[in-house]
């Protein structure tokens, strides 16, 4: 009996199952559909690299391990973050939250101090910190708010007819500082 084909026929890269096109020549040919190859784990199971190799943090260990546990955060961090945010974006929307700023930088200044002091039993330091920067920045925000407020009431007392047209008010006061007077 003369066959063209062996029934076993060995593959050209030497795995003992057939191959044929759109086939992987190392996974048997009854295995389920999406199976892995021999000596790879199952889907949804990372392999664990050989000793010595870096491995990636993870909520969880090995088998049989615990998760480690996280250190509660700062109860202020996350208040000086969100003051920050309110003070800054809020400076540019309605002026109001600009007042937040100096309570964001003490609070954010305040949890990281604490943070630094606990040893590690603390956490939310990142938090704090942006807390603290955003209140810096809306504190300056707060304070180039009030010099223009008041260079306005400034310019309101000092300047005569300073609201009446924007142009004839800017030009008075550029005549009033040059010491130029109209006949």
């Amino acid at each position: 009996m003369s066959n063209d084909q062996d029934p076993s026929p060995e593959s050209p890269a030497g795995s003992p199952y057939p191959s044929y096109p759109g086939s992987d020549a190392h996974t048997p040919p009854n295995a389920p559909y999406g199976a892995p190859p021999p000596g790879y784990p199952p889907p949804g199971y990372a392999a664990t690299p050989p000793e010595g190799y870096w491995q990636p943090p993870g909520a969880y260990g090995p088998y049989g391990y615990a998760a480690v546990p996280q250190p509660p955060k700062h109860p202020s961090a996350t208040t000086a973050m969100v003051l920050g945010i309110v003070s800054v974006a809020g400076t540019f929307m309605c002026y109001f939250p600009a007042f937040a700023g100096p309570f964001a930088w003490y609070l954010g200044h305040k949890s990281m101090r604490e943070i630094d002091a606990s040893g590690g039993q603390l956490a939310g330091r990142s938090e704090a910190k942006a807390g603290m920067i955003l209140g810096i920045i809306g504190t300056v925000l707060l304070v180039l708010l009030l010099a223009v407020i008041a260079l306005l009431v400034v310019l309101t007392i000092a300047v005569e007819d300073f609201w009446d047209d924007e142009y004839q008010a800017a030009f008075k006061l550029i005549q009033s500082y040059a010491g130029v007077t109209r006949s």
